[in-house]
């Protein structure tokens, strides 16, 4: 029995999750006076990370099980597809925003990604950096990037989050939102070429962990995919929640009655 309330305990705090997603902010210009630590341990600012370029940008967490490896696996194979030349066209910024994570993280990943691609890549075209005094919430808030964090029985930490490429002019206003895991090279080009000009791009739906809800403020990527599976997979709880009460209420009366 208490299997089954923790089932369904879990499965309401699925469907409850809110407020998860990005809230565009197209036009915005991001606070390019935050501080980061690079993956050197070093105290770096946003505006010294974009060196006055375009840039890409994701906000993940290192340890994260879901979608952020798959994100930036895919990340690495997209920019070694790039005709761009790294670090004089545009530059990369990953921020970690999860609380704990540390710059060993970082360099780890790094490492790994860069040894993935299948060309020579400029090392330092692409920083992996975890936040100080909050700078990696304040930068996922002025980007609209909305994540929980939750923490397991055991202690665990983990993050709900979605999975977005953001791209930002060389004075680091948000020209462009490209949603999901999977990029093309020849979309990044052309978003890296408008940011380039200061030109603002509206998202164009396609399949991805989420799909887009047209507000009168601006793009809204809600989780509606999700929320429909979420509800759908509560019915099939609730409803084997109950059918298992009354199997076991039955089995308990013919036991009396065999008694």
């Amino acid at each position: 029995m208490v299997k089954y309330l923790t089932i369904l305990l879990l499965c309401l705090q699925l469907l409850h999750s809110e407020g998860l997603g990005i809230n565009e902010k197209l036009g915005d210009t991001v606070p390019l006076d935050l501080i980061f630590i690079n993956e050197q341990s070093e105290r770096v600012t946003l505006k010294e990370l974009m060196d006055g370029k375009p840039t890409l940008l994701t906000l993940n967490y290192f340890k994260c099980a879901g979608i952020c490896s798959p994100q930036l696996n895919d990340m690495a194979i997209m920019l070694s597809r790039l005709h761009l030349a790294e670090n004089t066209d545009y530059k990369v910024i990953t921020v970690d925003f999860a609380e704990d994570e540390t710059p060993d993280l970082a360099v780890a990943k790094k490492k790994n990604l860069i040894h993935s691609m299948n060309r020579s890549y400029v090392q330092d075209a692409w920083h992996f950096v975890i936040g100080e005094n909050n700078s990696s919430g304040k930068l996922a808030d002025s980007v609209g990037f909305k994540f929980e964090k939750t923490v397991a029985a055991n202690g665990q930490v983990d993050y709900i989050h979605g999975a977005a490429l953001i791209v930002l002019s060389p004075t680091g206003k948000i020209t462009r939102y490209m949603s999901g895991i999977e990029q093309l090279s020849t979309d990044v080009e052309m978003a890296l070429g408008e940011a380039k000009k200061e030109m603002v791009s509206p998202t164009i739906s396609k399949n991805s962990p989420y799909c887009f809800s047209k507000k009168q403020d601006g793009f809204i990527m809600v989780k509606m995919g999700s929320k429909i599976w979420a509800v759908l997979m509560m019915s099939v709880v609730i409803g084997l929640f109950v059918y298992l009460i009354r199997g076991s209420k039955r089995k308990e009366n013919e036991s009396e009655k065999d008694k």
